[in-house]
């Protein structure tokens, strides 16, 4: 007869480290930054590597006048300076986009922390308070790299979102303006597909945010395909929806959050002054995500609930 050994968890000895979880996402985001140098040509990947850069910079310098450990080598400085340069338009002046990077490494990160502790996405926070504080600068979209004719001709008046003249193919594979990471939908859907594969994220957020967004879509008269594919929507959805530290640790409690991003999206592309609001919605929800949590914990097997009025 087996004997049956018992120990302390965790249990799961395959358990991936955080510097191995950030540099798959890291991997799964190459193809976004790879279309985005095609879209947009090189300054789109000048833009992601000072990004990168400030972000590393910044963190390094803060955990030291913290006196705390130092964690840029976890990556997970990288990911946040690439999903913020993701975020934005290829037009930003550089130095805005090292305020961006301070904004969501210093304020949103390391003050509340660091990682895992921070209570909002890092990029996400960054791109609205650059989009409030610089709206003409993170408003002018650039055309695609191979339909520029002259440098008069760098600069659109619209995103897919607001002209409404782009063709299923050409939000899918990027053929349209918009932030770096807005437009190629065919390499944002296969970095969150080899997340999945790799069990790094659940498809529970990102489903259920995409499918309420379209529903809600059809359901109003607009057409739920282009709804989708056009903005940030599938930025969102695999690679901020789906972040450990901001979102809901249960499967109900995802399902929950994504319903949550995509009813907020489209109540602010519906009725708000804004054309896009994924940021805004993963933002609110983000904030809620305690909640969430509270509300959809799994009760431990056996344990009593503890009276209110102990004495």
């Amino acid at each position: 007869m087996g004997k049956l050994i018992v120990s302390p968890s965790p249990h799961d000895r395959g358990l991936m480290k955080t510097p191995q979880i950030m540099l798959n996402v890291v991997i799964a985001l190459l193809p976004a930054v790879i279309a985005s140098c095609i879209i947009f040509g090189l300054r789109a990947l000048l833009l992601t590597a000072v990004c990168v850069a400030s972000c590393v910079i910044f963190e390094y310098i803060c955990r030291r006048l913290m006196k705390r450990d130092n964690t840029i080598c976890d990556f997970s400085a990288v990911v946040t300076g690439v999903l913020l340069a993701l975020n934005l338009p290829v037009t930003l002046p550089v130095w805005m986009a090292v305020i961006g990077s301070f904004v969501a490494i210093v304020i949103v990160k390391q003050l509340f922390g660091g990682l895992g502790q921070n209570f909002a996405n890092p990029a996400i926070t960054a791109r609205i308070v650059l989009m409030v504080s610089f709206p003409t600068a993170m408003t002018n979209w650039a055309v695609p790299f191979y339909y520029k004719e002259s440098a008069a001709d760098a600069v659109t008046g619209a995103t897919p979102l607001v002209s409404g003249d782009a063709s299923y193919l050409d939000l899918f594979l990027g053929k349209t303006g918009g932030c770096l990471g807005e437009t190629c939908a065919l390499a944002l859907l296969a970095g969150g597909l080899y997340l999945a594969a790799r069990r790094i994220i659940s498809l529970a957020a990102p489903v259920s945010f995409i499918g309420s967004l379209a529903i809600l879509t059809a359901v109003s008269g607009g057409d739920p395909l282009y709804a989708i594919l056009s903005g940030g929507v599938f930025i969102g959805a695999f690679f901020m929806a789906t972040d450990y530290a901001t979102t809901p640790i249960t499967t109900k409690g995802r399902i929950i959050f994504g319903l949550g991003c995509g009813i907020v999206t489209f109540i602010i592309r519906t009725f708000g002054s804004y054309p896009e609001g994924v940021s805004f919605a993963i933002l609110l929800m983000n904030i809620l995500t305690p909640y969430i949590d509270q509300l959809t914990r799994n009760k431990v097997f056996g344990a009593k609930e503890a009276a209110k009025n102990e004495g």
